[in-house]
């Protein structure tokens, strides 16, 4: 059907025209989306808290488990080089740093909602940014406290008690400040349900120092030992993870600027011989023109992804009377890897029906060579990719200071507790994604291109066509870079294994990262 509907579009007298148009229309949801990204927090921002939260419950091993053990002095080591000298000064200023940044999207989003959204409805973006300022200003509270700056902690708790407010969503939190101010006053006061509230409502370290306190206020000696030991096996636990999500990206990113140092001593002593020097001569043989880029990209991609399957998923759920809001993480994850797999299906046959009439294509058009040196190429990129995309991403922190959006996905996967909810998501993002996006940007874009660019050209303009698919503005240069990685790769390799393979890497490993500092949320 698709391939019949193909070439009734290719005989129509006013075809260039219907293209245009199509195309126009397809590209209104990106644009749509990529403004509607400008006031849109990122999820950086909460990766930063949740790597916080992470170093704070690894700062607290007891000195004295440290110097009663064997491995102690190696742990103390480690800890020093993970957290820095001062863990809690860090993590003050982080979650200072986070609720200006709130402040400011509450002022923006203040002068975007009426006020008397909050009074008709739950769920809205600005009583969803007033609950994220309440509960950083509480947690925050706790690390003055913590940290003996006990009148800024009751500063900020005091404005949370307020009954003005707690008009909103999580008045609970009211009560909790109520609770931390009585516990830290001179002299402390324990108000009644103190545990169980403690126990129900806080996590993590901030569960660890509020209980903590409220046993030597009690001097409860016996609960205070049993939540002692407990913390020993949290931070253990907690610089194992620390270990896994900041030191093996530093390796990895160290072993990468060796690489690229190499390449361009390389570049500079061989010049055409050497791996990075990118020349015509690598380009494709491309048998089909610009219409045939558009049917596939513009109209396979775009129109059908962001236009198409979008409408027909919300008719069917409106007729349904289903609101997938509603969903469960499992279930959420099941419909990501099933609405993914459904595009990206229709986005291939289109694109095997728009090639199809030039077949035989010439070579190196969508190569998969097993027996070549593929491996080395994938991760070679992968290292190389490392330190590249780092270096742009704190850049672009600093240009977007936490606008800009992010891909609903990353804050789906950092809930993604579940194992099969986490099994979907590692299928979606590090097997179906580096396969479909690798032969629709690199197998296919990228060669296209290079019939009316340079190899350099064709390589940087489908790497922010990559990224600009990704529909946040905060997200483009970082992608770009990776980007332009993925299309080196290729364009050196001629494989689409390698570039598949550094896709898959990146994206378990920024998974895995999310799962594990997910797991830590405090």
């Amino acid at each position: 059907m698709i391939i019949s509907v193909l070439q009734k579009i290719s005989v129509l007298p006013y075809k260039k025209v219907l293209l245009w148009v199509l195309s126009i229309v397809a590209l209104i949801p990106l644009v749509l989306s990529l403004a509607s990204s400008v006031n849109q927090p990122q999820v950086q921002a909460n990766l930063q808290l949740y790597q916080t939260n992470l170093n704070l419950q690894a700062a607290d091993l007891p000195y004295d488990y440290l110097s009663d053990r064997d491995n102690g002095e190696n742990l103390k080591i480690l800890q020093t080089t993970l957290l820095g000298q001062n863990p809690y000064s860090t993590a003050d200023q982080q979650y200072e740093d986070t609720r200006i940044t709130a402040e400011k999207n509450l002022a923006l989003l203040q002068k975007k909602y009426p006020p008397e959204l909050l009074e008709k409805t739950r769920g809205n973006p600005l009583a969803a940014e007033i609950n994220l300022l309440k509960d950083l200003k509480l947690k925050l509270g706790i690390i003055k406290a913590y940290g003996g700056d006990t009148g800024s902690a009751f500063k900020l708790w005091a404005e949370l008690i307020n009954p003005l407010n707690n008009l909103v969503t999580k008045p609970y939190i009211g009560k909790n400040a109520y609770l931390l101010t009585k516990l830290w006053s001179d002299p402390p006061e324990v108000v009644s349900d103190a545990e169980a509230r403690i126990e129900r409502t806080f996590k993590g370290w901030f569960r660890y120092v509020t209980l903590k306190r409220l046993y030597e206020v009690q001097g409860t000696i016996e609960q205070l030992a049993t939540l002692e030991t407990e913390q020993v096996d949290t931070a253990i636990n907690a610089l194992i993870k620390l270990t896994i999500v900041s030191l093996i990206p530093v390796i990895g990113s160290l072993l990468g600027v060796g690489i690229i140092i190499v390449l361009l001593v390389q570049l500079f002593l061989r010049k055409e011989k050497a791996l990075l020097w990118i020349s015509q001569d690598l380009a494709w043989s491309t048998p089909w023109n610009v219409e045939t880029l558009v049917i596939v990209f513009i109209l396979g991609f775009f129109l059908v992804g962001q236009i198409i399957l979008p409408l027909i998923f919300g008719l069917t759920w409106g007729l349904l009377g289903i609101n997938p809001a509603r969903f469960n993480l499992q279930v959420k994850a099941g419909y990501v890897f099933i609405s993914y797999l459904v595009m990206a299906g229709i986005s291939l046959s289109i694109l095997y029906g728009a090639t199809k009439p030039f077949k035989p294509l010439p070579a190196n058009w969508f190569s998969l060579r097993w027996f070549s040196n593929w491996l080395l190429w994938g991760l070679g990129g992968y290292l190389t990719a490392l330190p590249l995309v780092i270096i742009v991403s704190l850049i672009n922190q600093q240009i977007w200071q936490g606008q800009g959006g992010s891909n609903p996905l990353l804050s789906l996967a950092l809930e993604a507790q579940d194992k099969v909810a986490l099994l979907l998501f590692g299928i979606t993002a590090s097997l179906a994604a580096p396969i479909f996006e690798e032969w629709m940007f690199r197998g296919f874009l990228l060669p296209s291109l290079t019939r009316y660019l340079p190899v350099w050209g064709a390589i940087g303009c489908s790497s922010l066509i990559f990224a600009l698919a990704h529909q946040n503005l905060s997200e483009v240069l970082p992608l770009t870079t990776l980007g332009i990685v993925l299309g080196i790769v290729y364009t050196r390799s001629k494989n689409l294994l390698a570039s598949m393979l550094l896709h898959s890497l990146w994206n378990t490993g920024t998974l895995m990262s999310l799962f594990i500092l997910g797991s830590s949320s405090g």
